[in-house]
């Protein structure tokens, strides 16, 4: 029935008139797929924290120049495998043999050129650490972000039911006053509620805008980029145990490994100045022309060899037996203070998984509640409006403190995590 209404209605109009009417139709149309397309680009794109910690490992900028600090490393051992240029003279005298040519060539001996390019290879792998440390301290970074825009985010979202709350509190007041049950000192003390209400969401949104931009930061994304975070602040960690958090500090924490390459590097090190001591070795080669009558050219050939009397690296090598204790002696301590720190932190995140799951179950439905039942009362007449204001006060409180101990929940993993020294989700 509509289709053939409206082919009536088109056959009784004008073509032109048909024209024209398809013509806003169409337009219409685009309009309303362009507004959707529009809605759709303004709509923030999601984002996981595991996402944002891809994001980090591929974009972030202080990890781009860090990768390109490998290839001084990598050129290092170039320059390590460089062996020593030839020597070339000529000479011209009076004497005989008037010209005289000679070709010398230092050689290196005792595996000398090795041991440099193996203390070079050894920095390459000492410059890899401190990428891979360079990238944890990213990786927290970009976690303590990630969730601290979560948590401006869960503050803005608290002030508004703070608001949406201080605005029914006043409605109520407003009604008892125009009933005539009420001073109109509570009607002012509700309005009064709501501004505050106003302004702490207003500085809310600001802190949240400051805390979006500290993760586009870390991610190299434009400072206006919004972001719906998937990733629900008070989600808990995995489950682990002290026991295996300290065995894995051990073998992955960055102080230790970075202490263990250097003992390797210092060792490299002294192997080098041993190889060193091995006496220097110049091969020569000349010719010799023009000594008449004895002869038009002649060739001969001597080897130069170094006397190490008095210098054989002694002082150098004492002095790298010397490092390689300190090295050790430093790895001893700092493995038992990692110890220590993976102990404490795991400690420290026990308790906050402790206080977010108290929270959740018990003090947030309490609170709730009250403030429920104080808005309720207060509407009957049973209640003054100070009670009200201190229920929803005290309910806003553990609202949050529960984003506050989930955000620190966060917080201690990440610092686990890093101590610790490898991904632990």
């Amino acid at each position: 029935m509509i289709r053939i209404g409206i082919a009536s209605v088109l056959h009784r109009v004008h073509p032109l008139g048909i024209l024209s009417l398809r013509l806003r139709l169409s337009l219409a149309l685009a309009i309303f797929v362009f507004s959707a397309f529009a809605v759709a680009a303004q709509a923030p794109a999601r984002l996981t924290l595991h996402e944002a910690l891809d994001r980090a490992a591929r974009r972030n900028l202080d990890l781009a120049a860090a990768r390109l600090r490998r290839a001084v490393s990598e050129a290092g051992v170039r320059i390590a495998g460089q062996r020593p240029n030839p020597t070339v003279s000529f000479d011209v005298t009076r004497d005989a043999p008037h010209e005289s040519l000679l070709f010398e060539q230092p050689l290196e001996i005792g595996g000398q050129r090795g041991r440099r390019m193996e203390v070079a290879r050894r920095g390459i792998t000492l410059a890899d650490l401190e990428y891979a440390a360079l990238e944890r301290r990213v990786r927290r970074g970009v976690r303590e972000a990630y969730y601290g825009a979560a948590l401006s985010r869960g503050v803005t979202a608290f002030q508004q039911r703070s608001l949406d709350l201080a605005k029914r509190l006043q409605e109520i007041a407003q009604a008892r006053f125009d009933a005539g049950d009420v001073p109109q000192l509570e009607v002012f003390q509700a309005s009064l509620g709501v501004t505050r209400a106003e302004t702490d969401l207003e500085v809310s949104r600001q802190q949240e805008r400051i805390a979006l931009n500290q993760l586009n930061m870390l991610l190299n994304e434009p400072a206006g980029a919004d972001w719906e975070l998937a990733t629900p602040m008070d989600e808990p960690p995995p489950p682990l145990t002290m026991e295996e958090l300290v065995t894995r500090a051990e073998q992955s924490n960055p102080e230790l490994q970075h202490l263990a390459q250097e003992q390797r590097i210092e060792e490299a090190r002294r192997l080098l100045l041993q190889a060193e001591r091995t006496p220097h070795v110049t091969a020569a080669i000349a010719g010799e022309f023009n000594s008449p009558p004895e002869f038009r050219a002649g060739l001969h050939g001597h080897l130069a060899v170094e006397l190490p009397l008095f210098s054989r690296n002694q002082g150098e090598i004492a002095q790298s037996r010397a490092n390689s204790r300190v090295l050790e002696s430093e790895a001893t301590a700092t493995r038992r203070a990692v110890a220590g720190r993976s102990q404490t932190a795991y400690l420290a995140l026990s308790v906050r998984r402790t206080q977010v799951e108290l929270f959740r179950s018990k003090l947030l439905p309490a609170g709730r509640r009250l403030a429920d039942l104080a808005q309720e009362s207060y509407r009957a007449g049973k209640a003054s409006i100070l009670t009200v204001l201190d229920a929803q006060r005290n309910a806003q409180q553990l609202e949050r403190e529960y984003l506050e101990n989930s955000f620190g929940l966060q917080f201690a993993f990440a610092e686990l995590e890093e101590t610790v020294g490898a991904s632990l989700d």
